[in-house]
């Protein structure tokens, strides 16, 4: 069963006006695919967003909501009838302890794909965009300027289930590539931010300001993000690039998306936790030993973190891909796609959101009066101490 929310304007383009004008966004209750379905229907395309949680965020005109499990192929087969351009953009166990859940890490990614894939051509959908990432290629190797030439990572050499299944997805999807058929291609995302975001930054803000972290690693390394601005833009033109021409040359390939200006993980966060009082320490540790530390983490959580609901710290994956240098090459991206980031590590709007919130540091006047207080308190009952040693004068 599935339920359904919209919100549709009274004078939409017809469909005979714009052929292709229905664009479905598996994972639109997230915050990339909300963004995707939000700008294609400012644009005034007819916008379906597919999910099993609802969107946070008041849908736009032209946008419709519809719940749907993507592990089951009937709800799947029922919610993608009517669309032209299909962004599967849907996955789970991306980071936290939902890598440890490796059950359905599988169902969604892989089997979820495979549902997609198949209800693509049941409805002759002629485009279909996948979401992956950079992890069908990086697995804790170092990477510098990396093009889409590389092989994919072994299967058996992916530090978690999540990249494992995500590779095996992004396989899928491209072989099922059918020229006049079916049109398929694969943008491979780095780390995605902007305001709104809901799954690395928060969890980094919090971090950092509980003080749990005490030292960083992978002083020199280099990684790159991706602003969601940039996101947007990128599956826009991919799903351009898959119109029906036979001689599509995005259809069937694969794309690296980044902001193009790679950057040390902790340097890009610098700014916006400096700006809200919590400056990051000082101290570097090897990479190796906080490998071994997110490796006793992630043990703990097997035996006690599914009883108390334990979220870890830190996991393996998420230390290659903060302390060892991966960046790849776009372009391949701007060649086919017409791809040109438009941000570049700009966090000035996340601070300023995070401000509004309230994460700010500041110093109370109340603290600072107790502050004063207390020592005063400390002095006297230390000066009562020092004048009973001292022999009255007679």
């Amino acid at each position: 069963m599935r339920k359904e929310l919209s919100n549709n304007r009274t004078d939409m383009p017809s469909a005979a006006a714009e052929p292709d004008t229905v664009h479905l966004v598996t994972g639109g209750g997230g915050y990339p695919g909300f963004n995707l379905g939000r700008k294609l229907a400012q644009s005034g395309k007819q916008v379906i967003l597919v999910d099993i949680i609802q969107p946070r965020w008041p849908l736009e005109e032209n946008m419709k909501f519809i719940q749907c499990n993507l592990v089951q192929d009937y709800e799947v087969e029922e919610a993608l009838q009517g669309a032209d351009c299909v962004y599967h953009m849907a996955s789970y166990g991306m980071s936290g302890r939902e890598q440890l859940n490796t059950k359905l890490i599988e169902a969604v990614n892989i089997q979820g794909t495979e549902n997609v894939i198949q209800a693509c051509f049941k409805h002759q959908i002629k485009r279909l965009v996948y979401t992956s990432t950079y992890n069908v290629i990086f697995g804790g190797q170092e990477i510098r300027d990396g093009e889409e030439s590389l092989p994919y990572l072994p299967l058996n050499q992916h530090p978690d289930h999540y990249s494992r299944t995500k590779s095996i997805a992004e396989q899928k999807v491209l072989a099922a590539n059918e020229p006049g058929r079916l049109h398929t291609c694969a943008l491979r995302l780095a780390g995605v931010y902007g305001v709104g975001e809901l799954r690395h930054i928060p969890r980094t803000v919090t971090t950092v300001q509980s003080g749990a972290m005490k030292a960083l690693f992978g002083k020199d390394s280099l990684q790159d993000f991706l602003h969601v601005d940039n996101l947007v833009q990128a599956h826009i033109l991919a799903g351009q690039a898959l119109l029906e021409s036979r001689k599509s040359v995005a259809a069937g390939q694969a794309y690296f998306i980044s902001d193009g200006a790679p950057i040390n993980t902790f340097e890009f966060f610098r700014p916006l936790l400096s700006g809200l009082g919590y400056p990051l320490p000082n101290i570097y540790v090897p990479v190796s030993l906080v490998y071994v530390i997110a490796f006793i983490i992630e043990w703990i959580h097997f035996f006690v973190g599914r009883i108390y609901n334990f979220q870890p710290i830190l996991t393996r994956t998420e230390v290659y891909k903060s302390g060892v240098t991966h960046y790849f090459s776009i372009k391949k991206a701007t060649r086919d796609l017409g791809y040109h980031p438009t941000v570049q590590n700009e966090l000035s709007d996340v601070l300023e959101e995070y401000i509004h919130k309230g994460f700010k540091k500041t110093k109370k006047k109340q603290s600072i009066i107790m502050y004063y207080f207390v020592n005063l308190i400390i002095a006297l009952i230390f000066a009562s101490i020092v004048m009973s040693w001292i022999p009255v004068a007679k």
